[in-house]
């Protein structure tokens, strides 16, 4: 979106590494009216002007982005709240501790019109699966996510905040599971019983490399596994009543009907009734950009963010916290 509407709008950065340097790149990108103003680090000195250990420089600024480790989060949105008036953008986890969780949800409603927190799948081909694919394969049954790289066994990992287990004990949860756990409960709420299984496997670092999530409702239910230790793998399946959805390998496949026999009058395999490309990568990077666009474009606006929105990551928040417990 270009135009007079982004004349003179600037944006302030916490962060500027790895995933905050993704989000500078889409915001200088796609937004190139909005000026970056100023990027803040507490200790880090820089050459670059934009760059500044002062806190308070940030308050100039139309909008704010917390990019910072997980464990920041609650202390930047607390001193942004109290001192600052414009829209706030910050990365998930929302917090970490129950106490920090209580003190955010009891916000004032207009405060929590101008804070997104970035559950970027919502936003992305995965979530439009779930609400239109999915329902081509009647009533579903079982979903299993498999997501995995082997970003703990990289050298720049042991000593980066990912791998401290005395701030970030459940990194891998936090960080990758939280992204498809978030869009399950986006859809579908009324999870009854909920098991987190956490283990460190590369023994590189002293926080968790790879979780597995069992999750289950009355008549649903759900897997999913996520590593830092394994080789690259990104995996969905979708088994329903009718057919079942299978996303590996570049290509999103369904296959149906059920009632399909061979000679004998045996089942078989269903054949392929849908095949389109998909790539993990890309819809992380689609879906990322889309989520900054949304935020940004009720900035650019000034118009208030659905207070539904900040509910609903609450409770991906609030059953994460209770997982860990």
């Amino acid at each position: 979106m270009t135009g007079v509407l982004l004349v003179n709008k600037t944006i302030g950065l916490i962060g500027y590494r790895n995933h905050a340097s993704r989000i500078r790149t889409i915001l200088e990108t796609e937004f190139k009216d909005v000026k970056i103003k100023k990027i803040f680090h507490p200790t880090k000195k820089f050459s670059d002007g934009i760059n500044t250990n002062n806190f308070e420089e940030l308050y100039d600024c139309d909008c704010i982005f917390i990019l910072s480790p997980n464990e920041t989060h609650f202390e930047y949105i607390m001193k942004l709240i109290e001192n600052y008036e414009g829209y706030i953008f910050c990365e998930k986890p929302v917090v970490t501790e129950s106490s920090e969780f209580n003190i955010i949800n009891k916000l004032d409603k207009k405060t929590k019109q101008r804070i997104f927190f970035n559950f970027n799948l919502r936003y992305g081909k995965m979530n439009d699966i779930l609400k239109k694919e999915v329902s081509k394969m009647g009533d579903i049954s079982y979903v299993n996510i498999i997501s995995s790289h082997g970003l703990a066994f990289k050298e720049e990992y042991i000593n980066s905040w990912r791998a401290d287990g005395s701030k970030n004990r459940n990194n891998i949860l936090d960080t990758l599971a939280i992204h498809y756990l978030d869009l399950i409960l986006f859809h579908i709420p009324d999870i009854r019983v909920s098991n987190y299984l956490p283990y460190l496997i590369s023994k590189n670092g002293t926080s968790f490399d790879t979780c597995l999530l069992v999750l289950s409702t009355e008549k649903l239910s759900f897997s999913i596994y996520c590593s830092y230790a394994n080789p690259m793998i990104n995996e969905v399946m979708v088994i329903g009543t009718k057919g079942y959805l299978t996303i590996r390998d570049e290509k999103q496949e369904i296959f149906s009907p059920r009632d399909t026999f061979d000679e004998n009058g045996f089942f078989k395999k269903p054949p392929m009734s849908n095949n389109k490309k998909f790539n993990f990568e890309e819809e992380y990077k689609e879906s990322l950009k889309n989520s900054v666009k949304f935020f940004m474009n009720h900035m650019i606006e000034n118009t208030p963010i659905d207070e539904n929105i900040f509910e609903k990551s609450m409770q991906t928040t609030r059953f994460l916290i209770d997982l860990k417990s």
